[in-house]
């Protein structure tokens, strides 16, 4: 049996987030989340659940790194780029919400319960842990690491 259209342009445009729902609708793949853990988390290294809520249009350029928690909710039209942790697996500290229209840099870390403004950008390297407010187009950087300052 061929490869569909649809699967196909799924795995090129970097929406194989949402294989295993299609497989399940269209019911001729069973096993749908053994190939999307064995493809997605182990063969691109991309962490994103099966059961993450994700809206439409999500972008994720250079994926390798990135760590989503499966309760952790994510807007419509969200780009996302490398090594971001969005989330932690602590029952008690909250998940986040990323509302629509976001754009989050390279190594950003979104933790606690906080929300993700629309039209909001969130600057490379930044640590999240306060709630920013809706058309923020600064760079955010909460708190920064001394990594160097030991010299």
């Amino acid at each position: 049996m061929a490869i569909p259209k649809v699967l196909f342009f799924m795995l090129l445009s970097g929406e194989c987030f949402f294989l295993p729902k299609y497989f399940f609708k269209n019911s001729w793949f069973p096993n749908s989340t053994i190939f999307y853990r064995f493809f997605v988390q182990w063969i691109l290294g991309i962490d994103i659940p099966d059961r993450t809520k994700i809206g439409n249009h999500f972008n994720l350029f250079h994926g390798f790194g990135v760590v989503v928690n499966e309760k952790t909710v994510i807007g419509d039209n969200v780009t996302i780029r490398q090594c971001t942790t969005i989330g932690n697996s602590t029952p008690f500290s909250g998940y986040p919400v990323i509302e629509d229209k976001v754009d989050i840099g390279a190594n950003v870390v979104i933790i606690g319960n906080i929300i993700v403004g629309k039209n909001s950008t969130i600057g490379a390297g930044s640590v999240l842990t306060k709630n920013i407010p809706t058309n923020n187009k600064k760079n955010i950087l909460l708190y920064r690491l001394p990594l160097f300052d030991f010299l």
